[in-house]
């Protein structure tokens, strides 16, 4: 009985060396190693051997990268406002034996040093000059924190403030004061929007009034030039219809006086209808009293004699003249197809067709956003006058 009672106290002995002499330690932590109460090695991740009852592991670190959040601290600002400011502060252990020898507790370390340094970095700064200057403050208090914590074995990757809170009643004035410069420029770009409107609307109607007076300025060219071809065409149709008239009387008369060589009138024809035409010269209303001249026999006689060759018997005998070749021909009947025709002049339609066409041409805007003066007028095409040729007058 006695020597199983001993062998049960030699295998609680062994087990227990055993697990004094092993020590287990997780990826991402490190553990500080003292023997005898003497700092020798540092190990991680892994299984570790040590000796038992001499070797023991005084603490266990993480060396993950860690973030750690400080409840917000009251800074007093330059323009003595107090505000509240909470700070995030990442930082990851690489000498695990400063870390547990170098200081009682860094996480306490780290958070009054970020204290004291945010204190020191913001009393020197305005409210407005705090809450616009992040950076400024982020890389003073990393710089600041991390070198203090070097000798501790930390390395400070990132300072972050998460929140600068201002008293209410600031809160409430720069409410106020935003709202107000919100205002200010809707008011300055509503009037800016005004503004910039009404130039574009006086620039368009000032283009408005130039195209305006442009296209009169056009039309009145085109009315004048058009008057003016009327006008040289009116007189030329005058022209051509007095050149006409007088060459139609000029040719009635021939044809008149050839006729009468053609039919060979005798003086007792002539005498015939001078007293064939008396009684209608009497019929006049102002014609009171007709006259017949007592020596109108006389005055017969006397152009007889002149006219007429006395024959044998001794009677005057009329012989009228031969009948020229071109009294002839004057007298034939003539063409007079042309005389009804009432088609236009070539000369004269291909002008009428040029005008409508000036007329019709658009006018194209020639006017600049900031043009000064208006175009000098373009000169408009002339249209061709048209040449009537005369026709000859033929003469006996």
């Amino acid at each position: 009985m006695a020597g199983l009672f001993a062998l049960i106290v030699i295998l609680l002995f062994v087990v227990i060396v055993l697990v004094k002499s092993i020590a287990l330690i997780p990826q991402g932590e490190a553990a500080v190693i003292e023997r005898l109460g003497r700092y020798t090695r540092t190990v991680s991740g892994g299984i570790t051997l040590l000796v038992p009852f001499v070797d023991r592991v005084r603490a266990k670190v993480d060396t993950r990268e860690r973030v750690v959040s400080f409840p917000p601290q009251a800074v007093i600002t330059e323009d003595n406002l107090t505000v509240a400011i909470d700070t995030v502060v990442t930082f990851q252990i690489n000498d695990p034996a400063r870390a547990i020898y170098g200081v009682d507790n860094y996480i306490v370390g780290v958070e009054q040093i970020s204290t004291a340094t945010l204190r020191d970095v913001v009393g020197g700064m305005t409210l407005e000059e705090t809450l616009t200057s992040r950076e400024v403050i982020n890389r003073r208090l990393r710089g600041e924190l991390d070198a203090a914590t070097t000798k501790w074995g930390l390395r400070i990757s990132r300072v972050e403030l998460k929140a600068i809170d201002p008293p209410p009643s600031i809160q409430q004035s720069m409410e106020k004061q935003m709202k107000a410069d919100r205002e200010k420029r809707a008011t300055i770009l509503t009037a800016e929007g005004q503004r910039e409107a009404d130039i574009k609307t006086a620039e368009g109607e000032k283009q408005a009034k130039i195209l305006a007076a442009e296209g009169e300025k056009h039309a009145a060219i085109l009315a004048a030039e058009a008057e003016r071809q009327a006008m040289i065409l009116r007189a030329e149709g005058e022209r051509a219809a007095k050149y006409l008239k007088a060459q139609g009387e000029a040719r009635s008369i021939q044809k008149v006086n050839a006729a009468i060589k053609s039919s060979q009138l005798t003086p007792e024809v002539l005498a015939y209808q001078y007293l064939e035409k008396l009684p209608k010269m009497a019929q006049g209303s102002a014609n009171k009293v007709w006259m017949v001249p007592s020596q109108f026999g006389d005055s017969l006689e006397q152009f007889a004699r002149a006219m007429a060759k006395k024959d044998d018997d001794g009677v005057f005998r009329y012989e009228p003249p031969a009948v020229s070749e071109t009294d002839k021909k004057i007298t034939e009947q003539e063409d007079t197809d042309e005389w009804f025709n009432t088609e236009s002049d070539p000369e004269i339609a291909a002008a009428v067709a040029a005008a409508n066409a000036v007329a019709n041409k658009p006018v194209e805007p020639e006017v600049p956003e900031l043009k000064k003066q208006l175009p000098q007028a373009q000169p408009q095409p002339s249209f061709p006058e048209p040449q009537l040729a005369p026709q000859p007058v033929e003469e006996d």
